[in-house]
């Protein structure tokens, strides 16, 4: 997480009598009304599928992806081998000739595209020096009640098209496909999976492990953008069942429920598991010492299958180590209801600085968005020290396991968040990285301000003024730019932070916290297990909230307008302070925000004038009469630096100073 260190500078004030005014330097204004505030800009007409409202429509519709995985890990050979059974729901309104599935391990390769286009500095792109992907056998279809037939299909880079014989008919048909396959694990999977070697052994973390179908939508039929790497996923919803083969000594973690746990843990773990989820105390699953202990394991030779399943959700993970120290504590959650908060990590990161703190921490980042969003939907949730620095899967998350103290804090809080964007809300990270990363960050903001009376509260989002060169950036991209385009260098900015602090703004600056979180949990309500566009984004926070917010989502979203308000100029009613004050402000750049003026008279007193956004609507000036009854001693635009204005310099004014003539 960016750290930014702000300073508040204070201003020395001289009680001097003013013989006028002064007026800021002239700037030249590049602030258009006519574009900012375009009438046909957000104008969006919904349908049946999409309402212009922002809300699925009567005939919203979306295919369904059931899946049943078996895989054994081969240690020694570092590989995955097993099989996949799918089972598609055509819900869609048209018969489909071709299904297309996700191959992302074809990504970890020197001859995928991901590779081919990783820069020399790499990044979260293919693997480089890797000879990856997968291998694909016994492709199968089953339609209906008819027999399972060998099918045909072609692989291009990390997309798979198996051609149809007869379509799948529209509205309800199914089909079932099988496939077996193998991958060599990467000891990096950009940053998504990967190994770590401990001082008790490997940890495996496993992602993007299995052939997916890609989504079928009424916004552009087959998803099938390449997996390069930044842009992440697009996936259907539906239950998974899957079962991991491992050496017995292995501990393994996934996502959703164990449904095996007589045949894989111990009576001891099994009893410590109930004794967790009734404790908001973390308990100890598997001590440090028990680690290199086989009675720690209910067999010691041979191999155990671990099952799980997961329900309503759109992807699964898992990790496996003989590594693993574990602990849990209860999960709260807003219905009555509980769940499960567990860590595992290997011995060295361990104890109370290290990632001994890890069920806590994710204990209060779930509780928060549970309170603050929508309930959490699944029965674990898991964080894994290994390789990975920090990602994310319905239920399970990875993180860096030398992370410690604030910075495990971070991540944790941040790959948790992600359980709602985009686990419950399946928004496309192909096309729209903000959709998850900056709603994501925005929520991290108010978790760790929340987080333990304070710990680790940041002064990240006090001084926006201080961040406004670093937002408006020359080079920067648009939010609305696809991952795979932004460049890597701004995919911070451009993707959490810009939208996150957009979002702070809205809240805080625009609508007031209540109409806005009231808008933003109607829009998870509302696109919960669906697959919501940007639009439907927008228009469901102007339908909740009340307000047309076109001028906002253009400039802050689309475009990289920016923002310099101005204070113009002051003069007085009849030249006389006692009858009040006129004060003219500015909006000298193409961005346009709410305005705060605060005014300083001679004896100290000072008031605010709160402006919307309209100000703007007709021109770059605005004059308001300041209810003042002294000389001014100082009049400020955005007093408490809440708006990222690219020149601050012109926010202040003050009166001319000048020295009275001695009298003879």
């Amino acid at each position: 997480m960016y750290k930014l260190l702000i300073r508040l500078g204070m201003l020395t004030l001289c009680a001097l009598v003013s013989l006028g005014t002064f007026a800021q330097e002239a700037a030249k204004s590049s602030y258009d009304p006519h574009v900012l505030f375009h009438p046909l800009f957000n104008f969006q007409p919904g349908n049946e599928y999409r309402t212009g409202g922002g809300s699925p429509g009567p005939k919203y519709w979306q295919n369904r992806a059931d899946y049943k995985i078996n895989v054994a890990l081969d240690e020694a050979a570092a590989t995955l081998t097993g099989d996949v059974e799918i089972s598609y729901k055509n819900n869609s309104p048209e018969a489909l000739e071709f299904i297309w599935l996700q191959l992302d391990q074809n990504a970890f390769s020197d001859s995928s595209r991901g590779g081919e286009t990783t820069p020399i500095t790499g990044g979260r792109f293919g693997n480089v020096g890797f000879e990856g992907g997968n291998k694909i056998s016994d492709v199968t279809v089953q339609v209906g009640k008819g027999k399972a037939v060998t099918a045909m299909y072609i692989i291009n880079d990390t997309r798979m098209q198996i051609r149809l014989t007869e379509p799948l008919k529209a509205n309800g048909e199914m089909i079932k496909i099988k496939i077996g396959f193998s991958f060599k694990i990467p000891e990096y999977g950009s940053d998504r999976m990967g190994t770590l070697q401990t001082q008790n052994g490997m940890i495996y973390e496993i992602a993007q492990w299995y052939p997916r179908v890609c989504v079928y939508d009424d916004i552009e039929g087959w998803n099938v953008l390449p997996y390069l790497g930044a842009g992440e996923f697009y996936l259907e919803y539906g239950d998974f069942e899957y079962a991991i083969t491992v050496p017995w000594d292995h501990i393994v973690v996934g996502s959703g429920e164990l449904m095996n746990p007589g045949e894989v843990l111990t009576k001891e773990q099994m009893n410590r598991l109930d004794q967790a989820r009734k404790s908001d105390a973390t308990v100890m699953i598997r001590t440090a010492e028990e680690v290199t202990n086989p009675q720690s394991r209910p067999k010691q030779s041979g191999t155990l299958t671990w099952r799980f399943r997961c329900q309503q959700t759109r992807d699964v993970a898992w990790a496996t180590s003989k590594a693993f120290v574990w602990d849990a504590a209860r999960l709260n959650l807003p219905s009555g209801k509980t769940a499960l908060a567990q860590s595992v990590y290997p011995v060295e990161d361990g104890g109370p600085r290290g990632w001994g703190r890890s069920t806590e921490y994710v204990k209060a980042s779930i509780e928060f968005y549970s309170n603050y969003v929508y309930e959490y939907t699944y029965p674990v949730a898991t964080n894994v020290a290994g390789i990975v620095g920090g990602m994310e899967y319905p239920g399970i998350v990875f993180c860096a396991h030398s992370d410690r103290g604030e910075s495990l804090w971070g991540v944790t809080d941040h790959e948790f968040g992600h359980n709602w964007f985009p686990m419950i809300v399946g928004n496309n990270e192909r096309k729209y990285a903000w959709m998850d990363e900056g709603f994501n960050t925005f929520m991290n903001f108010l978790s760790t301000d929340a987080f333990n009376n304070g710990e680790y509260k940041s002064n990240q989002m006090d001084d926006l003024q201080r961040l406004a060169p670093a937002i408006f950036r020359d080079d920067a991209d648009p939010i609305m730019t696809i991952p795979d385009v932004v460049q890597t260098r701004n995919l911070g900015f451009e993707a959490y932070y810009k939208p996150a602090i957009g979002l702070v703004m809205l809240r805080e600056q625009v609508l007031g916290k209540e109409r806005f979180d009231y808008a933003f949990r109607e829009y998870v309500k509302r696109w919960a297990f669906k697959h919501p566009t940007p639009y439907d984004f927008f228009r469901t926070m102007e339908d909740a909230a009340g307000e047309d917010l076109g001028w906002f989502w253009r400039g802050w979203f689309f475009e990289n307008y920016k923002l310099d308000q101005s204070v113009k100029d002051v003069v007085y009613v009849e030249q006389n302070p006692q009858k009040g004050s006129l004060i003219t402000i500015e909006n000298l750049d193409q961005w346009a925000m709410p305005a705060t003026i605060e005014l300083e008279e001679a004896n100290g007193k000072k008031t605010r004038v709160e402006l919307p956004v309209e100000v703007w609507q007709r021109g770059g000036t605005w004059t308001f009469r300041g209810n003042t009854e002294q000389p001014l001693r100082s009049v400020r635009i955005d007093p408490d630096r809440k708006l990222p204005d690219i020149n601050p310099g012109n926010n202040a004014w003050k009166p001319i100073r000048y020295s009275a003539p001695i009298p003879n």
